[in-house]
């Protein structure tokens, strides 16, 4: 199933879609359905009556949100619409206070099957600092859900992410199973990876992206089933990371496995105080629990292109690639990474490729 996901439970969120919607569209205000402003008014049944009436329309239309504060619990906006719809919004939408408001549902608002949808501003607040209290605690936490989540949709593009850098599972956007996806112009702030892209996915385009504090931009984890669907044709471009975890990331974890990452560009990159710029980890293993395996993934045909900036650590290139399945067609051009106060060095385990240009640090392949 296609799936584009903004995973964090907690996101406050900015989020704009375009095209904006034309001034002919039909507008169907979710006052004028019942919901009133405020943080104690359960507004879920007008929105949904809101969105049916604005699906069925046999004319372009437009959902209206206005100014305000709505309170909403897990929300499903289903088609196929008959039409082209925008889900515009002036308001703040909230989740509810507590995480476990939201139920056994494994997300807060979900768009699903729908073509040609526009999402205009707004602010989507999902409130999940008491979830996170409790992932902190290492308590047996329910819940926890993806804010956002657009399924078997297609044309959805443009974000603004913001969570705090000790939110935890925290994703800005992922997207798996899925085919064509671009991010432009978005700055995403969170706990984990920035953007992750999972098995199945192919043919996305990053651009123009501020990614910082966070976990970077990952391809992965990747391999966490014996038969996986690869990842391929990924070009990630005028990316600017500051003060993350990592930059670009393959990741893989130790186990046999069917899938793949291939046809992978990232280039014009800029990293500022990044602990791991460029990296590939065959061994991922965050919770220290992995079988003693090799990944089965095979990495291939991998360029960087035109990265620079600095390193937070002296190992400013780590590919650590399977001893079954090395990683062959990696390219590094033009790469110059550096640290303060330290002479910046590269690690290689089983990769294989070649260096051009001016590369610093100095290339392992």
């Amino acid at each position: 199933m296609p799936t584009f996901l903004f995973p964090s439970f907690l996101l406050l969120l900015s989020f704009l879609c375009f095209p904006s919607p034309s001034s002919s569209s039909l507008l169907y205000n979710v006052q004028s359905f019942g919901a009133v402003s405020g943080a104690t008014s359960d507004a879920t049944s007008s929105f949904l009556k809101a969105w049916a009436s604005a699906c069925s329309s046999a004319s372009p239309s437009t959902l209206y949100v206005p100014p305000g504060r709505f309170l909403l619990r897990s929300l499903a906006l289903a088609g196929p619409c008959r039409s082209s719809v925008t889900f515009r919004s002036e308001a703040t939408l909230l989740a509810p206070s507590e995480y476990w408001g939201l139920g056994n549902s494994d997300y807060w608002i979900m768009f699903i099957n729908v073509t040609r949808l526009s999402v205009v501003g707004g602010v989507y607040d999902a409130r999940g600092s008491s979830y996170w209290s409790c992932v902190a605690s290492r308590s047996s936490c329910t819940g926890g859900a993806n804010t956002l989540a657009f399924e078997w949709s297609n044309d959805v593009h443009n974000v603004r992410l913001n969570a705090p850098s000790q939110s935890p599972n925290t994703d800005g956007i992922h997207v798996q199973s899925s085919t064509g996806v671009s991010v432009f112009n978005a700055r995403i702030t969170t706990g984990d990876d920035c953007i992750s892209l999972g098995p199945g996915t192919k043919n996305v385009f990053i651009k123009r992206v501020a990614c910082g504090p966070g976990h970077g931009i990952s391809i992965g984890s990747l391999g966490n089933t014996a038969q996986e669907d690869g990842v391929q044709n990924i070009t990630v471009t005028g990316v600017v990371f500051t003060g993350t975890q990592n930059g670009v990331r393959i990741k893989s974890w130790a186990r046999q496995s069917t899938g793949f990452a291939r046809d992978i560009t990232f280039r014009n990159i800029v990293m500022k105080n990044v602990y791991n710029p460029i990296i590939i980890d065959q061994k991922y293993c965050p919770d220290n629990n992995c079988p003693n395996q090799n990944s089965g993934v095979q990495i291939s045909r991998v360029s960087y292109k035109h990265v620079r900036g600095t390193s937070a650590t002296q190992v400013a290139v780590s590919l650590i690639c399977s001893p079954t399945r090395p990683c062959w067609g990696i390219s590094l051009k033009n790469i110059d990474l550096t640290s303060p106060g330290q002479t910046t060095t590269s690690y290689c385990e089983h990769a294989g490729g070649t260096a051009s240009g001016i590369v610093v640090p100095k290339s392992c392949l």
